[in-house]
């Protein structure tokens, strides 16, 4: 018999006293007893706390940071599961489970008596001795509390909440309606003829797909073959197959994904947009973007200022980078050459790419297997912040038999931190892209003997090529810099030095500096020494070869301006969602896109294109009205790494006492300090987007459509 609502709720694994959560035990049958016994015990909590509360530490934030968290590690737990293992036992928990979760926070947020404790320690005459981090606390929660709706009267807040739990509802359905609509697309190649082109690593997994599909003699030779819309098997359609009606049908489903029948996503966005405006209304603001702007380092007007800088700064690189591709197309012969087309972009840039710097992505492969590449970025981690990294598999219980677990420790040997790495592509329960989130915090409330405080633990997941057969996962030079990028998260999170919970590690980070650890340590891929060290062939141990390292190099700005432009329209068609667009108006979203468009794509996107219907990131993520956090945070890496640059990127020492710099500022104080002051702490000035455009090679190229 299965685990019925309220039977063994002492055996409920999520209602345990872990130190990692029982991922291996949590079954959906948990999800809905255990969460609303957890709800039950925190509401009881918050009662308590209500009716005890003073405006101290421990009488306030204290038992506060108790509740919030215990919330945040068991729902982060059964989320992280649905995002990695999903099922439609599971979705129906969660979306059964939900609402009440949110009427909690909601409570949580809201609260008069703890808004009113906050208020009554930011106005107290001992206000100034507090240390930086418990006044970045104090405010930030009262910032909260106001977004939250605490000062809304009765009627406004009843509406608040309505809209709070709908927005949870249609963001989870916008993210489970992508999963399907890109499960759904299945392409049976029968004749090799249809693929020609396609490396091996692509027919390999394109064979191994097609055998978990029930066609089990399928091998990479002979087929057949089975495409889908998961990113390893997309990339390597639209790069590397001749085929042009097969790349223009693999694109066209895939930027028409979750836009049609029962999985259409546009009055899902439509409806999200419209509640995001009612909701910024009732707080008194114009529109969500302002809402969203009110816990960032940038305005409205500032964001809005960079990204025309950098738009302007690679427009005319752009319309070259077009110009460049039809001539080589006319040199190559191709009938499109007069007619490009959004599925020829991606297929001709390879063949440029490999004509003028004579680099074949598909061929580097080789020299990026996971495990050497693993091994370099941590002998980087101990170089630069003089850590170490050691696998602890075994330690914690995992989701699936590919994810590894590590220890990291500090110069004296002490476990300082531990993090799980969940590599491969599973299309049928994983949701794409790659990303870092924690599993729990640093802390000292949670210290489990009194003296040291709790350590923090993440999650890295990408979604890069499995092993095929007995190879290990050969990885393109683009998942290399992705598992540098989420590697960067990660150690924000890990290498933290404040033990004040609410502000450790990325949390309390404004959102728009959170990617600057993340990009930077993209940087270090294009750096000689650290390239040369990963870069060794999986079967002879061979060194990738000098003249391939300085093509690399020169290909890094190869089409900078066409995949600066590709960012700021996701960034700035964000934006004009977020503060123009009128629920019900004469402007549709996809006019909207269309508009944007126009300034920020040299060719226009098909008209019946629907990438909005896919953007996770704003309508199922947290990016909303937040998009251009990228290209923000990308002008602080890019300086941030000038100062290596600066300092001599051969002169080891130097590197070493910048290295330990960038530990002890951006790596450490989390969120418990501003962002700029840590910026200016670590650079001893303001930053500049000059390092950014000169990496991208677009300093001196500047124009506007």
């Amino acid at each position: 018999m299965s685990m019925t609502a309220d039977d063994d709720l002492q055996d409920n694994p999520l209602l345990k006293d872990f130190d990692f959560p029982p991922f291996d035990a949590i079954e959906p049958a948990h999800v809905r007893p255990g969460i609303r016994a957890l709800l039950k015990k925190l509401e009881s909590e918050l009662v308590e706390l209500e009716r005890t509360v003073e405006p101290t530490w421990p009488k306030l934030v204290e038992p506060l940071e108790k509740i919030t968290d215990r919330l945040a590690v068991v729902w982060g737990a059964v989320n992280h599961l649905k995002a990695v293992k999903d099922t439609p036992e599971l979705r129906s928990a969660i979306e059964e489970i939900q609402p009440l979760k949110v009427e909690f926070e909601l409570k949580l947020g809201q609260s008069k008596p703890l808004y009113n404790a906050f208020k009554d320690i930011r106005e107290s005459s001992n206000w100034e001795e507090l240390v930086d981090a418990r006044k970045r606390i104090v405010e930030s929660q009262l910032k909260e509390a106001i977004l939250n709706g605490v000062s809304l009267d009765d009627d406004k807040r009843d509406q608040f909440n309505k809209i709070q739990q709908e927005l949870a509802r249609l963001t989870q359905k916008f993210e489970e309606n992508v999963l399907d609509a890109t499960k759904k697309f299945e392409k049976l190649i029968i004749d090799k003829k249809d693929i020609e082109g396609l490396p091996a690593t692509a027919l390999g997994l394109a064979a191994q797909t097609a055998i978990a599909k029930g066609h089990e003699n399928a091998t990479a030779e002979n087929g057949p073959w089975l495409l889908t819309l998961d990113a390893p098997s997309y990339m390597s359609v639209t790069q590397h197959a001749r085929n042009r009606a097969l790349r223009e049908e693999v694109y066209r489903a895939y930027v028409s994904r979750a836009s049609s029948g029962d999985l259409d996503n546009t009055s899902n966005i439509e409806q999200i947009l419209k509640l995001r405006l009612d909701k910024a209304k009732l707080l008194g603001y114009k529109n969500y973007a302002e809402v969203s702007m009110a816990t960032k380092m940038a305005t409205v007007d500032k964001a809005v200022e960079l990204l025309e800088k950098l738009r302007s700064a690679s427009w005319n690189a752009a319309v070259q980078d077009m110009e460049d591709l039809k001539q080589f197309c006319q040199t190559q012969g191709a009938s499109e050459a007069n007619d490009l087309n959004q599925w020829d972009i991606n297929f001709w840039s390879e063949r440029l790419r490999e004509s003028k710097y004579e680099l074949n992505e598909e061929e580097l492969r080789p020299y990026f297997s996971l495990p050497k590449v693993m091994d370099s970025l941590f002998s980087l981690a101990n170089k630069l912040f003089g850590i170490f990294i050691e696998p602890a598999d075994g330690l914690a219980p995992v989701w699936n038999k590919d994810v590894k677990f590590y220890r990291v420790k500090d110069s004296s040997g002490s476990p300082i931190a531990y993090f799980y790495f969940d590599p491969f592509s599973r299309p049928s329960e994983k949701r794409g892209g790659a990303w870092m989130d924690e599993v729990v915090g640093r802390s000292r409330v949670f210290s489990r003997d009194g003296a040291s405080p709790r350590l923090p633990v993440a999650h890295m997941v990408c979604n890069q090529m499995p092993p095929v057969g007995d190879k290990p996962s050969l990885m393109t030079f683009r998942e290399v810099e992705t598992v540098f990028h989420e590697f960067g998260h990660a150690l924000q999170h890990m290498l933290t030095k404040q033990d004040e919970g609410l502000v450790a590690g990325i949390r309390g980070i404004e959102w728009d500096a959170v990617e600057l650890p993340s990009q930077f340590m993209e940087n270090w891929c294009y750096h000689r020494d650290t390239l040369m060290s990963i870069a060794k062939h999986y079967e002879t141990g061979e060194c990738l070869p000098e003249d391939i390292y300085r093509k690399l190099l020169a290909a890094r700005t190869f089409r900078a301006g066409s995949l600066s432009l590709r960012q700021l329209r996701f960034a700035c068609v964000d934006l004009e969602l977020h503060s123009k667009f009128v629920p019900g108006g004469s402007e549709s979203i996809y006019d909207i896109d269309k508009r944007v468009s126009k300034r920020t794509q040299v060719i226009p996107p098909l008209p019946e294109d629907r990438f909005l219907c896919s953007f996770s990131h704003i309508f199922a993520g947290g990016y909303a009205a937040g998009y251009y956090s990228y290209k923000w945070a990308e002008v602080l890496s890019a300086d941030a790494f000038s100062a290596f640059e600066d300092a001599g990127l051969n002169d080891e020492k130097a590197v070493k006492e910048t290295g330990h710099r960038f530990r002890e500022t951006i790596l450490a104080l989390g969120g418990g300090k501003a962002p700029l002051e840590v910026f200016v702490e670590f650079r001893g000035r303001e930053p500049s987007p000059e390092a950014l455009l000169r990496h991208n090679g677009l300093l001196a190229v500047s124009a506007s459509a």
